[in-house]
């Protein structure tokens, strides 16, 4: 594992902010309607994964909270795949579309969970 010294460093973060751009540019395609509702959503969800995981580093002295703050991460991820079904199931994306987001969205939750598997890596131990 790569030293990481800031939270910039996470090949996740990397991952979920290109990720996250992608998610904006569709969006920018869904009706008008879905503005406030589909479009804020996902985009909002793809934009908290990021926040998350700077907050995890953040909170890294005490386990507990890196994993409470990556599990949320976790749970964003997961969430954009649901609104993805959505934009599927109204045909505001094409099938072929919705698996390569899936897909990469499925990833990006996979190493969360990593990150959880392994929090006593990246957590510091409290100074005494």
């Amino acid at each position: 594992m790569a030293l990481i010294e800031s939270f910039r460093d996470f090949k996740v973060y990397k991952l979920a902010l290109k990720e996250s751009k992608k998610i904006f540019i569709v969006t920018k395609e869904f009706p008008k309607e879905e503005r406030y509702s589909l479009t804020d959503q996902i985009r909002r969800s793809s934009r908290a994964v990021n926040a998350l995981v700077a907050e995890s580093w953040a909170r890294r002295l005490y386990k507990a909270a890196f994993i409470n703050k990556v599990n949320e991460a976790l749970g964003e991820a997961m969430e954009i795949q649901a609104w993805l079904d959505h934009a599927v199931t109204c045909d505001y994306i094409d099938s072929n579309k919705y698996r390569e987001l899936n897909d990469t969205w499925q990833q990006i939750g996979g190493m969360l969970n990593r990150m959880i598997q392994r929090a006593d890596k990246f957590c510091t131990p409290a100074i005494k």
